[in-house]
């Protein structure tokens, strides 16, 4: 009976130390890598704002139309899926870290599924070269956003554009634009 009890203490520390040293790279990875405890506590916050987009009737009635099929990058191993942009947000020269510019929707056999938020800055009017001297590029969650680049499309302007993976664990990272496990159809 001792042995057995003996067994079963050592079995129950073994799977609590298991757990607890696995639960730090649990959250590490939830978080894309990002360990700035004001960034945390800002994706928290933007999650909080963006959960209700998990539904794209939300989405809708807020706005956002579907501006983009499903893009995936040129080689196929990575998407950004569907993007739906805001275009009263879009015209706004401000950047609010609470108000994404854009969501990116993802298709699956249930539905659309949110995976993504991207920020977008434009510096010139569309289909506009990028400017001699370009603004710097804006900051959020400590990491500035990419670019300057041109429009992707007629009447795009340049600008700078900024994703942000909080739906979709991303092992390129939180803050890279595609993501190898967002596929299209």
């Amino acid at each position: 009976m001792r042995n057995k009890l003996f067994n079963l203490l050592i079995a129950a520390l073994l799977i609590a130390f298991v757990v607890t040293a696995a639960f730090p790279m649990q959250a590490f990875a939830a978080t894309g890598g990002v360990t700035d405890a004001n960034a945390l506590q800002e994706l928290a916050k933007l999650r909080q704002a963006t959960f209700r987009y998990h539904d794209v009737n939300n989405a809708l009635a807020d706005g956002f139309v579907p501006v983009s099929e499903c893009v995936l990058n040129q080689d196929g191993t990575a998407g950004m899926g569907i993007h739906y942009a805001n275009f009263d947000r879009l015209m706004d020269p401000s950047i609010n870290a609470m108000e994404p510019e854009l969501l990116l929707y993802q298709p699956t056999a249930a539905g659309l599924k949110l995976i993504a938020v991207e920020y977008m800055f434009a510096i010139g009017p569309p289909d506009a070269p990028i400017p001699a001297s370009p603004p710097a590029a804006p900051v959020l969650f400590g990491h500035s956003f990419d670019g300057p680049m041109l429009g992707h499309g007629p009447g795009m302007p340049p600008h700078y554009d900024f994703h942000v993976w909080l739906w979709e664990a991303n092992p390129d990272g939180i803050f890279t634009d595609f993501n190898p496990n967002v596929k299209c159809p």
